[in-house]
């Protein structure tokens, strides 16, 4: 009842377009998740650069992707991953108690948002502190808030935050952005439109978060001449990278200095039967048409890989 072909952990935009490839080629899927279809693509107010779509919802992407996978027969189980046996034959995955078995398996865990670092941070998260604009920000809805980055996550956050909040401060520890061009400009002109509304302070790193039962403002330091103030703020977003989901694997998966697994052309990890896709895999860009091109791979061959071992 719980054997499969292939198992699929992570219901990201690579592993929905893992599952569709494979699904496609005769195999029996099943993907597991631990909290909803999309991924980080789920949380993304606005995208723009994915071909063919023009301007789309993220979440509104990521739903029609899941249907699109789970209208081709393969199967989902929202269910937190406890542990992988790499070396059995089958393959087991264990998620929520439950052992499912496979022949292949692909990781697409994707990355979960960096903290600042600072003293005391998991203490002010849910109460000021938050890693999701998308998801928090209607509650600073008319109030100040800051957002903390300088790439393409920080710089949407800020867009989309702009609209909602009455005042936005943008930190970043370097003097120029890291987003693409395009974003940059909408951001700088808003800005210009509204100095009221947005304020930039660049060269700057938040040393301490401050406040009693919840945040009331950020310590920030200049890193070029020293100076510390203290900003104000109802609410800070961190939007400053991600790390890899790779806990399920150390120790068993060949990853980088980073964490981010290893594969070769075909997505193909160091272990026989395993594959990679999207955000977890070493790469130079993490985009949705890369995860989706990782995907399309790795569902594919992890397809190959069962049908040979049928023989």
């Amino acid at each position: 009842m719980n054997n499969y072909d292939i198992i699929i952990i992570g219901a990201g935009p690579a592993g929905m377009t893992a599952g569709i490839y494979a699904a496609r080629a005769g195999m029996k899927v099943l993907v597991l998740e631990s909290k909803g279809p999309g991924g980080q693509v789920a949380l993304t107010n606005t995208i723009q650069n994915y071909p063919g779509v023009g301007t789309v919802d993220g979440f509104l992407l990521g739903q029609n992707m899941w249907e699109q996978m789970t209208a081709l027969g393969v199967v989902t189980e929202f269910a937190n991953v406890d542990n992988i046996d790499f070396n059995s034959n089958p393959k087991k995955v264990v998620a929520n108690g439950v052992t499912f078995t496979a022949t292949s398996v692909i990781l697409s865990m994707g990355a979960s948002a960096k903290g600042l670092g600072v003293k005391n941070e998991k203490f002010y998260v849910g109460k000021g502190l938050s890693y999701c604009a998308i998801c928090d920000g209607m509650l600073y809805k008319n109030k100040d808030v800051v957002v903390v980055g300088g790439g393409n996550s920080a710089i949407g956050d800020a867009l989309y935050l702009s609209n909602i909040v009455k005042h936005l401060t943008l930190i970043h520890r370097r003097d120029t952005f890291r987003a693409d061009e395009a974003s940059v400009a909408e951001l700088y002109k808003k800005q210009q439109e509204n100095p009221d509304l947005i304020e930039f302070k660049l060269d700057c790193v938040v040393d301490e978060v401050l406040g009693q039962d919840k945040i009331e403002a950020l310590r920030v330091r200049n890193i070029k001449t020293g100076n510390i103030e203290d900003v104000k703020t109802d609410g800070v977003f961190v939007a400053i990278g991600r790390s890899p989901q790779g806990e399920l694997i150390e120790g068993h998966i060949n990853v980088d200095a980073q964490g981010y697994i290893i594969t070769d052309e075909n997505m193909a990890t160091n272990v026989s039967g395993v594959y990679a896709a999207g955000d977890i895999v070493h790469k130079n860009l993490r985009q949705i048409a890369t995860a989706i091109n990782d995907g399309a791979i790795a569902g594919t061959q992890a397809s190959i890989y069962v049908k040979r071992n049928r023989s």
